[in-house]
């Protein structure tokens, strides 16, 4: 079987829809848009005749390139569960459908599509995904980790086990990627496969606090290593608002970068993933040659190692164990950051799973061994209790110098991190906006674009600074401008608030409800679609497994929270009513559209105009 680089270059979009759609021919029939209520469910763009994949034009429709499509009538991908369009053109309409709105009337919907550009590379994919693992965490604080398992042995035991659990959600995902190659990862194929409720809501935790918040965690983070670097020790008697001031400078130019164009944001991405490895190369490096040559610039060398075994003390208990992997799989968070951009891959189906397989083992393997440098450098007992641990580690080897540069080496990391979570939360928000989950303005491209973007630039400096730092076909500013600014805003809130103790409960309960549901639609889309189309597909046990993993985490939450959990619950379900008011209202906006052929109040005289 074909894969999609084998096709027609004019013809890759249209075939990746169609891995969406089932190839019954008898599915076309004319369907009246005005009165059936599936027919006007999504605000995604129809696309031109040619690229529907069931129009008996397009080549897709009829499987002349040999892709094979699922005939189940018990569970096929059509609008009664999520009405899916293109994105080029003007009306809206589930695919095989035929356009609500003449295609010579314009929509406010916004122009221009992602998917209808794509850029992003196998090197871009890695960026986003390690850009956004490594962080912080292994810099500052695997200290949750440490002090739970017992022993430096068991912490790096839990450290493999928290890698390889992320990484069989990592696959999972890049299954469902791969059969449902658009933008907006959970949102989207948890609406495909249970119904636009649960893509909603997800949305609406994930737009709302899951993703603004993590964000305002490592912009704090960043601010606050960045002000130890420029002052030193005396960092900790600053005012805090002056960490949370750099902090939200950050995030601010960030945005920008962003905002400018997806090829900077991109690249941003490619520098600052090589500058963490550079950093955790560096680490181990220097931990081996302490170890070996017994060097310290303050103090006497740590000999822990040598003198301790490195299992003595693990501890015994469940729960502790429990709680350790709990830190372990938190470190390791962001593996499902390429979903969200799949749409924008140039080869989703090669490069997605090769970005996975690349990444995790990468992260897993540079996690291990920054902490086993980490035991060479610093006694147990400093490990166990500090949230600075690489800063530390900088002072303990090299002295003042040391702290200085590996305070900044963290601030950079944070940084990177911070680029990657916007660039793929912008593409959330887009494409909730396109959906009708969220306003329309945010579903919108540029500043001020309603059309496709305009190839020419208007003077020499703009056609400069297009080709220095905007893309190839589309030049600047052809990005979810409006999604961003608004996880901007919800961002710095959570910044100036700056209580992140129960964001970290909301983070457990919402967001691994979220992972586990989405991963067990992968079980279920293996049982009700065998013949989807999938470029890329996993071991079965791989999703049990992470589903597993994902109820017994969520079972410790309910058990050690329970008021934290039922706060929670009672966030998400809030949802429930402001998704019967979107949708009802996306859709009440569309039949009266329909119906009134676009008319504005003003012009009473179509009403007297016949169809």
């Amino acid at each position: 079987m074909p894969t999609y680089s084998s096709l027609q270059p004019h013809a890759r979009d249209s075939l990746e829809l169609a891995s969406l759609a089932s190839s019954s021919p008898g599915r076309r029939s004319s369907v009246s848009t005005t009165t059936s209520r599936s027919g006007i469910g999504s605000s995604r763009k129809l696309s031109l005749d040619e690229d529907d994949p069931l129009d008996e034009r397009n080549p897709a429709a009829n499987g002349r390139h040999g892709r094979t499509f699922s005939m189940s009538s018990a569970f096929d991908f059509q609008s009664n569960l999520y009405p899916l369009s293109a994105t080029n053109g003007n009306g809206y309409a589930p695919v095989g459908h035929t356009p609500i709105t003449p295609s010579a009337v314009p929509t406010d919907l916004g122009g221009g599509s992602l998917e209808k550009h794509k850029t992003l590379t196998y090197l871009n994919g890695l960026s986003l995904v390690v850009g956004l693992i490594i962080g912080s965490g292994i810099f500052s604080s695997p200290s949750q980790v440490n002090v739970n398992a017992g022993s430096p042995g068991a912490s790096l035991l839990v450290w493999v086990i928290a890698g390889l659990l992320a990484w069989t959600g990592a696959t999972s995902f890049a299954e469902l990627g791969g059969a449902i190659p658009l933008n907006g990862g959970a949102q989207i194929y948890l609406s495909k496969i249970f119904g636009e409720l649960f893509g909603f809501l997800f949305t609406w935790c994930a737009v709302m606090v899951l993703k603004p918040g993590s964000t305002a965690i490592i912009s704090i983070i960043m601010g606050e290593y960045l002000v130890r670097a420029i002052i030193g020790a005396e960092a900790e008697n600053v005012n805090g608002w002056i960490n949370k001031i750099v902090a939200l400078v950050g995030l601010f130019s960030v945005t920008l970068l962003n905002c400018v164009s997806t090829r900077l944001g991109a690249k941003m991405g490619d520098m600052f993933m090589f500058l963490k490895f550079i950093a955790l190369l560096g680490v181990t490096v220097t931990g081996i040659v302490v170890a070996i040559t017994g060097f310290s610039a303050s103090g006497k060398a740590n000999q822990d190692w040598k003198t301790n075994g490195w299992f003595e003390g693990t501890n015994t208990s469940a729960s502790s164990w429990a709680v350790a992997l709990y830190a372990g799989l938190w470190a390791f968070d962001g593996w499902d950051n390429t979903s969200y951009v799949v749409g924008e891959f140039r080869n989703p189906s090669r490069d997605l799973p090769r970005v996975i397989h690349t990444a995790m083992p990468l992260v897993i393997l540079s996690y291990i061994l920054a902490n086993v440098a980490y035991f060479f450098v610093l006694p147990l007992t400093v490990l166990n209790s500090s949230n600075t641990v690489a800063v530390l580690f900088g002072n303990k080897v090299f002295g003042p110098i040391g702290s200085l540069i590996l305070a900044l080496i963290v601030s950079a990391s944070c940084f990177g991190a911070l680029n990657a979570t916007t660039f793929t939360t912008g593409r959330l928000v887009y494409a909730a906006g396109k959906e009708g989950y969220l306003p329309a303005l945010f579903g919108k491209i540029g500043v001020g674009i309603t059309r496709e973007p305009r190839l020419g630039a208007r003077n020499n400096l703009s056609k400069r600074l297009a080709r220095w730092f905007g893309d190839q076909e589309t030049g600047l500013f052809f990005t979810p401008v409006n999604a961003m600014l608004l996880n901007m805003v919800l961002t710095s809130v959570y910044i100036a608030v700056g209580e992140f103790d129960t964001l970290v409960t909301f983070y457990g309960v919402a967001g691994y409800t979220f992972y586990f549901l989405t991963v067990l639609g992968l079980i279920v889309l293996r049982v009700k679609e065998p013949n989807l189309e999938r470029p890329y597909k996993t071991w079965i046990t791989t999703p049990i497994i992470f589903c597993c993993v994902s109820l017994f985490l969520l079972s410790r939450a309910v058990f050690a929270q329970p008021m934290q959990t039922l706060i929670v619950i009672a966030f998400i379900l809030t949802g429930v009513p402001l998704y019967y008011w979107r949708i009802y209202g996306r859709d009440k906006v569309v039949v009266k559209r329909v119906r009134s052929g676009e008319r504005r109040w003003w012009q009473f005289w179509k009403m007297f105009q016949r169809s």
